[in-house]
């Protein structure tokens, strides 16, 4: 069961300890079953409830995962192990399309904004007890939430989106719940999701977002919470229309209790209109970033939520970080009102590439999706030797294993770094790799 690994302790946190550290030095492995509560205890000498309250804390911080009866074991994939952290070797001079950033050339450049708040600072610093959001950047984000009809609420800064989520569902769950997650999906939720103690329930995508039956399945078997991607969904670049958003919305009117949390990852690089879900139940969180559009270094996401939801993230946030730099949260607020980044151009420019390439690989043979922002989706039956095959072709594609729970082997392709010359090659290179496997036709996503 442990093979040669001896757990050792007399209190829940030093039986805990124990298990951690076999893991962090590899002599537990992924997947290896741990002892039942009633040997190991008799084992150690200690009572029952003493292990099973070193498994809850091994398993609230995400390191082992129990499946009732068929007792507990070392999660697949710990948190000190996310996925994006299994990097795809780069061969010299093969073009790198894993990593899923934006185009460097679209990015505004930070320097003057970040001059022009850090001279505001000067003339009047930021000091202890002012707001926590800046009242320009609150009322710009306001104004673009009022816009999209996104409903009324508290506007916050996180630090990402990520950071958002992670408030979010700390605010509403606890160890044990069940959280609804769009598979494939964005890797450092699948991981986040586990680590935090929760359990991630796959719901299966198509090129308008999570099919709502499998969202309706979802909550009536228990989950406490959704995570949706309006627009721009990676892997898939899945974007929700206006049919797929009022049956989505209709589905969350049956379950009122359920938390949403609304991404748009799209934000700034994407036309297509937003259909938002939120304000259909009594908890709900609509968040946006500015990572893709204005530059990952930034860390600041705006969000807005229901009254209560906001007011304990808010609460947490003040006895952690406090707030995020307002030196940022001004940045952001000139980069917005100056139009540093026009949408419309940079739709326009990822959007060509994306679809060009989607139509290449449809006109070879593969089916390949990708409705908006960055990302092509590929589906393959073995992801390995796809990446392989296509990497001695020299590009570099991200395994999908990053992105799935349940789904279908696939391929996430960036095209961010794409000129328009090399659509064809690529979608050549492509062809060559997904239909030596031999089903490069497969559409099924779930």
């Amino acid at each position: 069961m442990l093979g040669e690994y001896t757990v050792e302790g007399r209190g829940a946190a030093e039986i805990a300890a124990s298990v951690e550290q076999g893991v962090a030095t590899g002599a537990l492995v992924p997947g290896a079953a741990l002892p039942p509560l009633r040997d190991l205890a008799a084992r150690l000498g200690v009572n029952a409830n003493t292990v099973a309250a070193a498994y809850r804390l091994l398993r609230d911080r995400g390191v082992i995962e129990t499946a009732g009866r068929r007792g507990s074991r070392v999660r697949a994939r710990p948190a000190s192990a996310p996925r994006d952290a299994a990097r795809v070797t780069v061969p010299p001079g093969a073009r790198d399309l894993s990593e899923g950033n934006p185009d460097p050339a679209l990015l505004p450049p930070l320097g003057p904004a970040l001059a022009a708040a850090a001279e505001r600072a000067d003339r009047a610093p930021v000091l202890y007890g002012a707001p926590p959001v800046a009242p320009g950047l609150a009322r710009a984000a306001r104004a673009a939430f009022d816009r999209d009809a996104v409903p009324a609420g508290p506007v916050a800064v996180t630090s990402g989106t990520l950071d958002c989520v992670e408030r979010a569902l700390a605010a509403w769950l606890r160890p044990g719940d069940a959280v609804a997650v769009e598979d494939p999906g964005w890797g450092s939720l699948l991981d986040l999701v586990p680590a935090l103690g929760l359990r991630p329930v796959p719901v299966a995508v198509d090129e308008e977002g999570p099919l709502p039956e499998r969202v309706a399945q979802a909550l009536e078997r228990g989950a406490r919470a959704l995570v949706v991607t309006a627009r721009a969904q990676n892997p898939t670049g899945a974007a929700v229309g206006a049919e797929r958003a009022a049956r989505l919305r209709a589905v969350l009117a049956a379950h009122p209790d359920v938390l949403l949390i609304e991404d748009d990852h799209g934000f700034g690089i994407v036309t297509q209109p937003l259909h938002t879900l939120a304000g259909h139940g009594r908890r709900w969180v609509f968040v946006r970033s500015t990572a893709k559009a204005y530059g990952p270094d930034l860390r600041l996401a705006v969000w807005t939520g229901d009254g209560v939801t906001v007011d304990r993230v808010r609460g947490r946030q003040r006895l952690g970080p406090g707030w995020v730099s307002h030196l940022l949260q001004d940045a952001v607020e000139r980069l917005w009102g100056s139009g540093a980044v026009d949408p419309a151009v940079v739709a326009a420019s990822y959007g060509a590439r994306r679809d060009d390439l989607v139509a290449a690989l449809r006109g070879r043979g593969v089916w390949a999706t990708g409705r908006s922002g960055m990302n092509v989706w590929v589906p393959v039956p073995d992801e390995t030797a796809a990446v392989a095959a296509l990497s001695q072709r020299g590009w570099v594609a991200a395994p999908g294993a990053r992105f799935r729970l349940e789904a279908p082997p696939g391929l996430r392709l960036t095209v961010s770094a794409l000129a328009p010359g090399d659509v064809a090659p690529l979608a050549d290179a492509v062809a060559a790799a997904v239909l030596g496997t031999r089903a490069g036709t497969d559409r099924r996503w779930e």
